[in-house]
Formats: structure tokens, C-alpha cells, sequence
């Protein structure tokens, strides 16, 4: 069996959020939750984070949870019980919230994280309430979660949409995640959206590299439209995107603020980095 380098380890680890229930495969509870258990005894259950349920399925879910155990633990965002551990929240911002309606509800969510979706013409302005909020509080619980595709063209945002959003959190420390989009390592064009998808690599690496080498949005953009595999390098001490290099402790400590993107696949990623030859 081939190594498994470090880099790509610290880059990809927890990094993919199992959304089987959502568009565009949108399967049912059932064989979503099938899937999750088959995925978290594979070799390459690493890269695997939560369970993304939405909240009208958690009474059903209770009812399918014996193919889990205390060491195949479904992880979602919901109450404790033996099998089930609690990860995080994801929510849609209104436009109207203050920061005083965001405060009382993180009185009462307590220390469970929470991401906050809004779209990228509101990032920046989010992103400072989240970190005002975050400011007040023992730990960063409050983090922003930025939407990165969908179904259709006009749902992906374009690479300076999402390369200002990769660089603002920088300044603020606030956590970031992604959705939707994301199925792919590298941009490509697909033709099922008919528009290049963003890749998971570009992202989750562009969001690391501009924090280690306080990149601005424009060099931030050129990472996340570049479809050359050769351009990204994987080894046991460092990742690299051509000349830019950022050590494996350095990656782990940023991968705390840069969590994880759903995917309502957990194949087509690894299908697609086995075959650049990278996993």
C-alpha cells in the first residue's frame, strides 16, 4: 500500500461532509444513512467529518441508528445518545440580524458550533458579526459557511466572490466551511452545471495559503482557477501550490479555521484523487 503523504493527510482530514440527503443526489434518509456507515469503515474514513441531517429527520434517524457503534459513531448536529455525538450547526443568516439577536441565540446554543451561511455579497459584512460575537466568548464558536455551487450555473459564485471570502476570516480568526459545488478536486468545466465547478483542493488550500502568506484576493483567485494537478504538491513535510509552501504543523493549526465542505458524495472525491494520483 502506498503512504498516504502527510500534507495531503493534514489538508483532507475531516475535510468532507457527508450531505447524501441533498440536491443533486438528494437520496433518502435510509440508504444516506447506509452510506455513512459503510464509509466510516473504509480506509479512507479520514477524510470523513459529520452527517449533514436536517433537522425535520432527526426523530427518523433515532430509529435507523443500529449499524452504528461507539466506534462508528454517527456525528451530526443534534442531541447525545450513545451513538450519536453532536458536531455542529448550520444555519441561513437573515439580512436583519444584529448582533444582539445573534448573542441571545448563543445563550442558548451554548458552546455547540455554529456556522451561519450567507451569500458571498454579504460575507464580509457577516463575517464581522460573527467575529464581534466570537470576541465575547472563551473559544470561536460562531463560524461562516459560504455556499460554492449548486445544480445550476448561476449558483456558483465566481473565484473573487469566494477568494474575498477565503481572505477576510484571515483577519478575524473566524472558522469558514463550504457547501455544495465541491465534488471535484480541481476546477473544472462540467457539464451537468453547465459552468466550471470550484475544487475542493483549490479551496480548502487557497483558504490555508492565504492565511500562512496573507495573500490578498487577487492572488487568492488565481489558486482557485488554476486546473493544472501539477501545480500542487504533496509530500510528508510540506504542501506546496507552485512556489508556495506551507509546513504540515502549520497546515494542521490552520485547518482549525478552515473546517470542511459538504458533498452530497463521498466517492466521486476519492474517485477523482486517485486518479491524479494523489491518494
Amino acid at each position: 500500500m502506498v503512504e498516504i503523504p502527510a500534507s495531503l493527510r493534514a489538508l483532507l482530514a475531516r475535510s468532507i461532509d457527508y450531505a447524501g440527503m441533498f440536491p443533486p443526489c438528494q437520496l433518502e434518509l435510509e440508504p444516506s444513512l447506509k452510506n455513512q456507515t459503510q464509509y466510516l469503515r473504509t480506509a479512507d474514513a479520514w477524510m470523513l467529518s459529520a452527517f449533514v441531517l436536517p433537522v425535520e429527520q432527526f426523530g427518523a434517524a433515532k430509529q435507523l441508528l443500529t449499524e452504528f457503534d461507539p466506534l462508528h459513531p454517527l456525528q451530526v448536529s443534534t442531541h447525545n445518545v450513545d451513538l450519536v455525538s453532536v458536531s455542529q450547526l448550520e444555519m441561513f443568516l437573515p439580512p436583519d440580524v444584529d448582533s444582539q439577536l445573534l448573542s441571545e441565540t448563543r445563550s442558548v446554543l451554548g458552546s455547540l458550533s455554529t456556522f451561519w451561511e450567507a451569500p458571498p455579497a454579504r460575507a464580509e459584512q457577516t463575517i464581522s458579526l460573527v467575529a464581534e460575537l466570537n470576541s465575547n466568548a472563551d473559544s470561536p464558536t460562531f463560524g461562516y459557511k459560504l455556499r460554492t455551487g449548486g445544480v445550476t450555473a448561476d449558483a456558483f459564485p465566481t473565484s473573487e466572490q469566494i477568494a474575498q471570502a477565503l481572505v477576510t476570516p484571515v483577519t478575524h480568526q473566524v472558522p469558514i466551511k463550504f457547501t455544495a459545488g465541491l465534488h471535484h478536486p480541481l476546477r473544472m468545466f462540467r457539464d451537468e452545471v453547465q459552468t466550471k465547478m470550484h475544487g475542493f483542493l483549490n479551496v480548502l488550500g487557497a483558504a490555508v495559503l492565504a492565511a500562512e502568506h496573507k495573500w490578498d484576493s487577487r492572488q487568492t483567485t488565481l489558486m482557485l482557477e488554476d486546473e493544472n494537478a501539477d501545480s500542487f504538491s504533496f509530500t510528508d513535510e510540506f504542501f506546496a501550490w507552485r512556489e508556495w509552501k506551507i509546513d504540515v504543523k502549520r497546515l494542521q493549526d490552520r485547518r482549525k479555521f478552515v473546517t470542511s465542505f459538504g458533498s452530497c458524495s463521498f466517492d466521486e472525491p476519492r474517485e477523482d484523487l486517485r486518479a491524479l494520483g494523489f491518494l
